[in-house]
């Protein structure tokens, strides 16, 4: 690559290990080198130096074939892909990437009935639909579908939820969840946002200025305030209530991390006061 005076390194001694099933979170501030990161992952960009294994094959290599074999494995979806929408139907967008590796139009139609149905949208009722016509979340469903035609073993996911109102928002999670719990898919979920890292992801990855400061389950993380403030995150929205309620000298837990947790320390807490708890 050629040099400029535009270059700089954005990641430094990087050493992670995914493993099958895993659905990790990664969390950093703006520029932190996450996307960089995600796209190194995903075979989009070669790192300079070091190795990419992705099931015994470096995206590194010179092996063509076994090179793009592996890239295959990987699904990625930036922010707002919705925006890649182009084609006039929303089966005929969809089945573009499988299209494109010359699959047989009976098993690209699988794949496309399958990958709708993984995202929670009806094939009957939308297939010959303008994916222009539909809503902001109906459209990011389906351009994730078309990542998922291609069957991915690992899904990275860049803010999926970015823009997406309260209800998209819960309903995209919760796919999300499915293709992990239920469909064994490996999620790398890059998010701001505390809340839905506490809730799903049983993984955190922490960058500051192009680094892994922490990798750890989210409980140990949120409950290190100097990490957080070393990679200017903040703890999920629950620890922060139930912090300011201690503050104002209610004796507390201040470790939940999601709803449920909240609602056990209360709880718990009215227990110790006597007080009835239904």
């Amino acid at each position: 690559m050629k040099k400029t005076p535009f270059e700089k390194t954005a990641l430094f001694d990087i050493n992670l290990t995914i493993n099958e099933g895993e659905f990790i979170a990664i969390a950093g501030h703006t520029g932190s080198g996450k996307s960089t990161l995600i796209q190194i992952m995903a075979g989009l960009i070669k790192s300079e130096i070091g190795e990419v294994i992705v099931d015994g094959v470096n995206l590194n290599s010179k092996d063509k074939s076994a090179v793009r074999g592996a890239r295959l494995k990987i699904g990625i979806v930036f922010q707002y892909p919705e925006s890649q929408l182009f084609e006039e139907t929303v089966i005929k967008d969809i089945a573009f990437a499988p299209t494109n590796i010359n699959l047989d139009e009976a098993e690209i139609n699988q794949r496309v009935v399958e990958a709708m149905k993984l995202v929670g949208l009806s094939y009957d009722e939308l297939k010959d639909v303008s994916p222009f016509n539909l809503s902001g979340g109906q459209q990011r469903r389906v351009a994730i579908a078309g990542v998922l035609a291609m069957r991915p073993k690992y899904l990275i996911l860049d803010e999926p939820t970015a823009g997406l109102d309260p209800q998209s928002h819960k309903a995209m999670m919760q796919n999300i969840k499915i293709l992990h719990d239920k469909h064994h898919m490996t999620i790398i979920l890059v998010s701001h946002n505390m809340d839905d890292i506490a809730q799903f992801a049983n993984r955190m990855i922490v960058l500051s200025q192009g680094r892994v400061i922490m990798d750890d389950t989210p409980r140990k993380i949120f409950n290190n305030s100097d990490i957080l403030k070393a990679a200017g995150l903040a703890a999920p929205s629950v620890t922060q209530f139930l912090t300011a309620l201690k503050a104002n000298g209610l004796n507390i837990t201040t470790q939940a991390l999601t709803i449920d947790d909240c609602e056990k320390a209360i709880i718990e807490y009215l227990k110790i006061l006597e007080l009835p708890t239904d």
